[in-house]
């Protein structure tokens, strides 16, 4: 037994949130802005920092762009991920761990419970009363201003102002877990309709169409879930420890689970509608070209020493991009 922050916790448990948070502690932020570089092969770079930088979520609206991580770093795109800027003043200096936008609006959420909110035409991002502590991982938001974010001993917070004002809508955890241990939540979203989904330890998914009034179980395994995509069609994946991989073909409300291809903790997902699947993960990074009937390793260097998490696309012209260790963004060149 060991301490994983405020209770005490098993192996299982603890190796789980070590693998979410691969990165998180001790890592420094050094400024460093670097403009296109495409390479050829499997793996193109766009941006680099330094060895102890990391960026941990990348999230777009249209061309708009806005990728964060260690420190309070935040760079923005204009031009669907092509080119990145960081923010001359971090927001905080506490490491932010999730991001998403509309055409209006961006949510950050991170360590101590920090929700930093921003309108896009004003510049300055601003402080929300999220009422914990706990670390918050994911943040999803839609087009009407409704929005989700999860984060440790089962944390969910909903709010319908762009993240202005949040109330909890947890789950009554006892409901599906036992002896009511309350898990860490990983993964945030909302659909246009707005329908939350949220995953997490425990091979948790859930969904509430009713704001998080009733909360509906959906899967539940031994892994954990750390990354959830699902596309316009209703086909979507879920990936998380020890290799695990899910698929849905109706928005989520059913998942079966599809052979394992490697036995990486895997920490992003994205899918395209042509059935294009890119999963990354810890030294290991899997591409489908059948909706994840087979899978093929893309192998380079630091795809197989070191990590990428999360991955978003502007739109369907544009590039999958992915972030990760040494503050990358990289793109997979098909």
């Amino acid at each position: 037994m060991r301490i994983c922050g405020r209770l005490t916790a098993s192996a299982p448990r603890c190796a789980a949130l070590r693998a979410m948070m691969v990165a998180v502690a001790a890592v420094l932020f050094s400024g460093t802005v670097f403009a296109a570089v495409a390479a050829q092969g499997p793996v193109g770079l766009i941006r680099s920092g330094t060895a102890h930088e990391a960026l941990f979520a990348i999230a777009f609206s249209g061309r708009e762009g806005i990728a964060v991580g260690s420190a309070g770093s935040v760079l923005v795109s204009s031009d669907a991920g092509s080119n990145w800027t960081q923010e001359a003043r971090a927001p905080t200096l506490l490491a932010l761990l999730g991001v998403d936008l509309n055409a209006t609006s961006a949510i950050a959420v991170g360590q101590a419970g920090l929700i930093l909110t921003k309108r896009l035409t004003e510049g300055d991002w601003v402080t929300s009363r999220s009422g914990t502590n706990n670390r918050l991982f994911s943040v999803g938001l839609n087009t009407h201003g409704e929005a989700i974010a999860v984060g440790a001993f089962g944390t969910v917070l909903r709010s319908t102002d762009a993240g202005v004002s949040w109330r909890s809508v947890a789950p009554a955890w006892k409901t599906y877990v036992e002896d009511g241990v309350e898990p860490h939540i990983y993964v945030a979203n909302v659909t246009e309709d707005g329908v939350l989904t949220i995953c997490g330890e425990f091979g948790l998914i859930l969904r509430s169409a009713n704001g998080g009034e009733r909360w509906d179980l959906a899967h539940k395994a031994d892994a954990s879930i750390f990354a959830l995509h699902i596309r316009s069609d209703g086909i979507g994946y879920a990936v998380g420890q020890s290799g695990t991989i899910l698929q849905t073909a109706d928005r989520g409300a059913t998942w079966k689970v599809l052979e394992p291809a490697t036995k990486a903790n895997l920490l992003g997902v994205h899918s395209t509608a042509d059935g294009h699947v890119v999963v990354t993960g810890m030294h290991d990074m899997l591409e489908s070209d059948d909706d994840g009937r087979t899978w093929r390793h893309i192998r380079t260097d630091e795809t197989t020493s070191s990590w990428y998490g999360a991955i978003s696309q502007a739109d369907s012209s544009a590039p999958v991009l992915m972030v990760g260790h040494a503050g990358q963004i990289v793109r997979v060149n098909r």
